[in-house]
């Protein structure tokens, strides 16, 4: 397995390697592995066939944190996350240094962001108003440095693999994004690295996410004509999160798959979304009712 740091390094290898082993795949990801990564780069290694490289990225993006969020302790094991790498056959761990990918910010020299305008001020975009211009901005670069034909991300974060597939589309970026399920605990929290901030306490209560989806499914399902006003059920299941006391809502949201328009009517095929508070821990998931 090889590691690379630099960027033309990185961009040599990966125009070096197209031409010489066919198909490469990119999972970009931001450390602190864990098995809901190790999908990722089994399905990429599906992707890319035998002949094939995988990449996996390693690089905790700063411009999609806010100045209040956990940027500074965002987990981080190296270690470990090279050692599951070489145990899954990846090819190249690509590991960027801040100064490299954002050079001479202080000084103005780097202006030069992404910005999707219709899909990403809903949901996480009202909650964290600055993250999807770092994350479209980060993922543009990796993009042009690994130069994938196939990148993999995980369904858990919904809204970013749509605003991702909609920036690849618009601009006419020659990668194919494919979203792979959301893994699980046994009792149902996505997998996460943020799972690692909660207590004991806090991880105990922390289904509820989980449960909440899995009713708004049910109540949408056994509705009559499958189908209910968004206010009714919004009522429902916040008076369901309410009854875990160190759960706090952060949103609700019910919407179109597609256009992540919200809806005023929530029928089967809808997707919904929320995220929650556990202390200073912010969890987030999906499910398609």
């Amino acid at each position: 397995m090889k590691q690379i740091r630099h960027l033309k390094t990185m961009q040599r290898w990966a125009l070096d390697s197209k031409r010489t082993s066919g198909k490469v795949a990119l999972v970009p990801t931001m450390g602190c592995l864990h098995e809901g990564h190790v999908s990722l780069i089994k399905r990429a290694r599906k992707s890319a066939g035998t002949a094939g490289k995988v990449i996996v990225s390693i690089y905790v993006n700063p411009t999609q944190f806010g100045a209040n969020e956990d940027f500074s302790s965002y987990p981080r094991d190296l270690t470990r996350d090279l050692n599951i790498c070489d145990r899954e056959g990846v090819d190249v761990v690509f590991m960027p240094s801040d100064t490299s990918m954002y050079p001479d910010t202080t000084e103005k020299e780097y202006s030069t962001y992404v910005i999707e305008s219709s899909l990403s001020p809903k949901m996480e975009g009202k909650s964290r108003p600055a993250h999807f211009k770092g994350v479209t901005t980060v993922v543009c670069k990796l993009f042009m440095l690994t130069l994938p034909d196939m990148a993999v991300f995980g369904a858990k974060d919904y809204q970013q693999a749509a605003i991702i597939r909609r920036m690849t589309s618009n601009l006419n970026i020659p990668v194919k994004v494919i979203i792979a399920p959301t893994i699980r605990e046994k009792d149902g929290l996505a997998m996460s690295s943020r799972n690692a901030y909660l207590n004991k306490e806090e991880r105990s209560q922390s289904p509820i996410l989980i449960q909440t989806l899995t009713e708004a499914k049910g109540i949408v399902r056994s509705s009559p004509d499958q189908s209910i006003q968004t206010t009714k059920i919004q009522s429902i299941l916040k008076a369901r999160i309410r009854t875990k006391k160190l759960a706090k809502l952060d949103y609700i949201a019910f919407f179109d798959p597609v256009t992540l328009q919200p809806l005023d009517k929530v029928c089967k095929g809808s997707h919904m979304a929320l995220a929650v508070y556990f202390g200073k821990t912010r969890l987030i998931d999906n499910i398609r009712l």
